[in-house]
């Protein structure tokens, strides 16, 4: 029998520590695509509702864990997170919110959009081989056989 494997919980919520709150869904909900109608004749699970798959997907965002350790955490499926992650990133929700959130910061606090800087770092990579260097297209093995033949 496979081993099952256990997630942690997140913290217990009282305070919705995770949870969107009503102004910031307010907020979002404009901007998601409109939800597809459903052929109630073919059956299956009613869809999950928008605003606990933003929560699933928040939470992964947040704290960096997998897409599967979700399921533990009864927000929503892991799977239903991913599939309407995938589907808002094709539809540009998560770009419109940037831009927006942007837009509302600059009018509260400013942005000095005069003064920006870039980080980055132009480096060798580790394992690159030299530079001009005529790179053999043999497997290994193959190579260290050869030598043995001698």
């Amino acid at each position: 029998m496979p081993k099952k494997f256990v997630y942690a919980k997140p913290p217990s919520n009282p305070s919705g520590r995770w949870l969107l709150s009503d102004l910031l869904w307010e907020k979002i909900e404009p901007h998601l695509p409109p939800v597809p109608k459903r052929d109630l004749s073919k059956g299956g699970r009613p869809r999950v509702p928008d605003r606990k798959a933003l929560n699933g997907i928040l939470f992964v965002l947040r704290t960096g864990c997998q897409w599967n350790a979700l399921n533990v955490t009864e927000i929503c499926s892991s799977s239903t997170a991913h599939s309407r992650f995938q589907e808002w990133v094709e539809a540009g929700v998560f770009q419109k919110l940037w831009a927006e959130g942007l837009t509302e910061y600059d009018e509260l606090r400013g942005i000095q959009w005069r003064w920006q800087s870039m980080d980055g770092a132009m480096t060798k990579a580790p394992l690159g081989g030299e530079k001009n260097r005529g790179q053999s297209h043999r497997p290994g093995q193959a190579r260290s056989q050869a030598k043995l033949v001698v």
